[in-house]
Formats: structure tokens, sequence, C-alpha cells
């Protein structure tokens, strides 16, 4: 693609236009699933992710320069959602039965476990600091590990909204713990 059109693209983006926002989907969708796809090895995940991508795309859309790269930035946004979503597997019931297996063969790794059930912890109560459908999405996709098509049933809200919701929950919920790991840096290191 040339620059003159990726420019065009971006600038039609940046005042609302669906189709411009579209074309970009069209050109960079099946790039990015490829590129998520093979770090999560689920299709399910690398969908999530492609979609969460082209959903923060649209709502900051306003913040995009005009001399961006819109590949390059839309490779940047996978690369953080793919981070996020590793992060989010460290908090999710499989990763406590590994360390409960750990623990069950003998090898003492009680430190490990005391440090992630005060992660979860503060996950919890940072969690209580969003609005309630935020909290009950981000519970049962993190938590329950369901798909935000179960979710959407359970909730009886729509697909789209799950995804908002929690793509705009993580984001909140992501600043709220970076604030406290900021604080508990200065507490622990500072004196």
């Amino acid at each position: 693609m040339t620059t003159t059109t990726e420019q065009t693209l971006i600038s039609l983006l940046k005042k609302g236009s669906k189709p411009a926002f579209d074309r970009i989907y069209q050109m960079y969708a099946k790039r990015l699933y490829a590129f998520c796809l093979q770090y999560t090895k689920s299709t399910e995940d690398a969908e999530e992710i492609v979609q969460d991508v082209f959903v923060r795309l649209w709502f900051n859309r306003e913040n995009i320069r005009q001399e961006e790269s819109l590949r390059a930035l839309l490779f940047i946004m996978a690369k953080n959602q793919l981070i996020n979503a590793y992060r989010a597997t460290i908090n999710s019931p499989i990763y406590e039965d590994y360390i409960e297996c750990q623990n069950e063969t003998g090898i003492s790794h009680t430190h490990h476990h005391i440090e992630y059930k005060e992660f979860v912890a503060l996950i919890k109560r940072k969690l209580r600091s969003l609005p309630e459908t935020q909290q009950r999405v981000i519970e049962l996709s993190r938590f329950s590990d369901l798909t935000n098509k179960e979710i959407a049933q359970k909730l009886s809200l729509s697909e789209q909204t799950i995804k908002n919701q929690l793509s705009v929950g993580l984001k909140s919920l992501k600043g709220l713990l970076n604030e406290a790991y900021y604080l508990l840096w200065l507490l622990l290191f500072v004196n």
C-alpha cells in the first residue's frame, strides 16, 4: 500500500469513516490474526485479540498521528494485547492448579503460592472499583474462563457489548494495577 493511500485512510478514519475502518480491517485483520495465532496457539484467543485491537483502534482513532504507519500501529497494539493475555493466564485457574501440583509433588514453592494469592487479592480489590458490568465481564472472562459468547448469553447482552466492556475494563484495571505497583515500589525501595 502506498503511503498516500495509508495517510488518506488515517485521515478518513480520524473523521469517523466506517468505510475507511472497514478497508483497514480488510487489509490487516488476517495478518494480525496469523501473528496472534502463532503466540496464543488458540484460534479463539487470536480472534479476540484481533477484535480488541480494532475496537481500540476505533475508539482511539482521533489520537492517531497522521505520520504513523497503520501496519506498525496495529502490530504494536496486537503485541500489547498478547502481553496482556499472557498476564491474564497467570491469573487463571490452570495456573493455580499448576502451583498446587508443584506443592503436592514435594517441591516447596510456598512463597510463589503466597505471592500469587496476594496478586489475585490485589486484582480483586482493584476490580471492585470498576463499574459493575465491567467487573462481571472481567470475572467471567478471566476468572471463570468463559468465552465472550457465553458471557453475552449469561448476562443477556450483545457479544459486541461484552467485547467493549472487557476491553475498557481491562484497560482501566491495568491502570489501577500499575498505580498500585508504583506505590508498592515506592514503599519498598525508597527510604
